[in-house]
């Protein structure tokens, strides 16, 4: 009674405040988006934000594109923004460069990065070198892009990596994303630059949802070419990989803290030109390094990195040397127990990484 009698005598307002409900704010759910959204949401955000910008390759109109990425952009900018082309990719790779060469700004989409091969005379002879060739007068604003690398059961022709091949090719640059944010911020920056940018997605990443930060979600996010993430943070040894091998390091990592080693995972994002310096720095504090990546061993992404450590300052912090864990030296297999022993698995960069730390 005394605690009521209390209440009647305090003001008006104060007792008001008092019996006021109070609510327990959470944190706001993350917003899930597909890494095949992801890439369409930066192309639809590039196609509103410049008219110059245009998509074509085989079903990305009507058909909505072989995996559905190009979903609503024929409904949203029609016949003359998004264009359906015939199975030829020697010619529309040709037609998108010389658009290009002409103040266009086209997203030549390949079915399979498998299929540029048909069209290689044009993304190199024709796209990476005419800049250099004019003399800085002749620009080539195009983004190839298509899913890369190994698939599930579509055998030797069909799961290529071409890191590599187009990393190589000076005149180009070389993305490869692996998230969502990855995707949406790579694309973006891809169609705004004035180089040809070969965007290396991945067919199994397609349907894998990812956090999409706050900040990706704004229609000006862009993710710098050229520059490395590091996905988590570790002491003991450097893991290098770019696609979906990313997501194979980051298991591999979270095995083995629990026996009480800890992966730095750098996420490489662009292929050319290379994060180096982000690589060293790591190599400079774990004094050992892991590669990881989906393509053949021969003078591909890791042996270009393990190349460049030994040619620059960290050689000296290594305690060990440096390791590749990559796909194996053949042509893809078509059986299922083949292609998996194939392609690099956890268990396989957990072997790699106790190896290199004699554990």
């Amino acid at each position: 009674m005394a605690a009521v009698s209390g209440l009647v005598r305090r003001p008006l307002q104060q007792v008001s405040g008092l019996l006021k409900r109070r609510f327990h704010r959470t944190a706001p759910a993350a917003l899930q988006v597909t890494v095949r959204d992801a890439i369409n949401q930066g192309m639809d955000e590039e196609l509103e934000r410049d008219e110059k910008v245009f998509l074509l390759g085989e079903e990305v109109a009507q058909y909505d594109g072989a995996y559905k990425v190009s979903r609503g952009l024929w409904k949203k900018y029609g016949d003359k923004r998004i264009i359906d082309t015939p199975i030829s990719e020697m010619g529309f790779a040709g037609i998108a460069v010389g658009a290009a060469m002409a103040g266009l700004r086209p997203i030549c989409e390949f079915m399979t990065f498998n299929f540029s091969m048909q069209a290689i005379d044009q993304v190199i002879n024709s796209a990476a070198k005419t800049y250099y060739m004019s003399a800085g007068l002749q620009s080539v604003p195009i983004v190839f892009r298509g899913p890369n690398g190994a698939s599930a059961g579509v055998a030797a022709q069909h799961s290529q990596c071409f890191a590599a091949w187009y990393g190589h090719c000076p005149g180009l640059k070389v993305v490869s994303p692996w998230n969502s944010e990855d995707a949406k911020g790579l694309i973006k920056s891809a169609i705004r630059d004035n180089n040809p940018v070969v965007v290396l997605e991945n067919e199994l990443m397609y349907g894998v949802p990812f956090e999409l930060p706050a900040e990706a979600q704004s229609k000006d996010f862009l993710i710098p070419i050229g520059k490395a993430k590091i996905e988590r943070q570790g002491t003991h040894i450097t893991v290098v990989a770019h696609s979906r091998p990313v997501g194979h390091c980051l298991e591999a990592a979270t095995v083995l803290s629990k026996e009480g080693v800890e992966c730095e995972v750098i996420n490489l994002r662009t292929i050319r030109p290379m994060d180096i310096e982000t690589i060293e720095a790591s190599v400079m504090k774990t004094n050992h390094l892991v590669t990881v990546e989906g393509g053949w061993p021969q003078f591909g992404v890791g042996a270009e990195i393990c190349a460049r450590i030994m040619e620059g300052p960290a050689f000296n912090f290594l305690d060990a040397p440096a390791v590749r864990v990559t796909g194996a030296d053949v042509p893809m297999p078509y059986a299922k127990i083949l292609e998996d022993n194939s392609i690099p698995q956890v268990k396989d960069i957990i072997f790699a990484i106790k190896k290199t730390l004699n554990i």
